[in-house]
């Protein structure tokens, strides 16, 4: 299955960590949402013209059922499905849509280390960081 990670997950280390078989694929596009961050954790919104950069990894079952309990599924965080070029992939939003919040500089750290890992554009997590 393919999931679709922008925050911690970034990380190459963490997410081998959490998910022994996932194996980075590449650096891909979710249009129409912009990253944000609620409770000091990222989350993703649906906003018409804006993209979220982020990576595409291909997890296996046992991985999802890991990253379910990580990500406090169904409690914190819901399933987002789109399609990619004709194949479905996976990621999380959360359940509850509150207020931007700053994340914890560790946290924030770990992101900023993924976007390295994954080659992204640190402009969009500058840009979710002015909210």
């Amino acid at each position: 299955m393919f999931y679709f990670a922008y925050g911690s997950n970034l990380h190459h280390f963490q997410m081998k960590k959490r998910c022994k078989d996932s194996i980075f694929l590449k650096k891909i596009n979710l249009r129409n949402f912009r990253l944000t961050f609620r409770n000091m954790y990222a989350d993703i919104e649906f906003k018409k013209n804006e993209i979220v950069q982020g990576a595409l990894f291909e997890i296996s079952k046992i991985d999802e059922k890991k990253l379910d309990v990580y990500e406090d599924y169904p409690i914190i965080y819901k399933k987002y499905y789109f399609k990619h070029y004709g194949k479905k992939v996976m990621t999380y939003t959360m359940t509850k849509k509150t207020s931007f919040t700053f994340p914890a500089e560790r946290y924030l750290n770990i992101i900023k280390h993924g976007y390295k890992d994954c080659a992204l554009d640190t402009q969009f997590l500058k840009k979710a960081l002015k909210n």
